[in-house]
């Protein structure tokens, strides 16, 4: 089966370069795609602090696509995973999603904060972030997420 998404929008400023860490001061702002969007689409979303992105990594080449196991970032103190049980950016479909804060909305542009995509990625979906949808009951992690996550917000 074959799935073709169409981007709602584009993240426009803040990185240009998909380096690791410190994104939290990262400010962009994601442009919806006007051709198919007005405001209306975003219409009540201001009252929400966060939004969830789904994003492209579109500047993954095909060639750095993993399919098994690997060191998170390449660092063997931590165990070898599936690509499935982390989230570094050469995944299979190379989705990447991440709740960042909503600063403003002007238009059809959201500005944003923390957002750990570049400048041009392809914004496939957003959603706001409800408390709701966030795991109920405790969530366990290994150690190592704690050391990876340390700097990298």
């Amino acid at each position: 089966m074959t799935i073709v998404l169409e981007p709602v929008a584009h993240v426009v400023g803040g990185r240009a370069e998909p380096t690791d860490d410190d994104w939290d001061k990262e400010r962009a702002v994601i442009q919806l795609d006007g051709s198919r969007f007005n405001a209306e689409a975003i219409a009540g979303l201001d009252s929400f602090s966060h939004i969830e992105v789904v994003f492209h990594f579109n500047q993954v080449p095909e060639g750095k696509v993993q399919c098994g196991a690997r060191h998170p970032r390449g660092n063997t103190d931590w165990p070898k995973l599936g690509i499935f049980a982390q989230r570094g950016k050469n995944r299979p479909n190379r989705i990447g999603v991440t709740v960042c804060r909503l600063l403003k909305l002007d238009g059809t542009r959201l500005e944003v904060a923390g957002l750990d995509a570049i400048d041009g990625t392809p914004v496939l979906d957003i959603k706001p972030y409800m408390r709701d949808f966030a795991p109920r009951g405790e969530v366990r992690e290994p150690s190592w997420t704690g050391e990876l996550m340390a700097v990298y917000w």
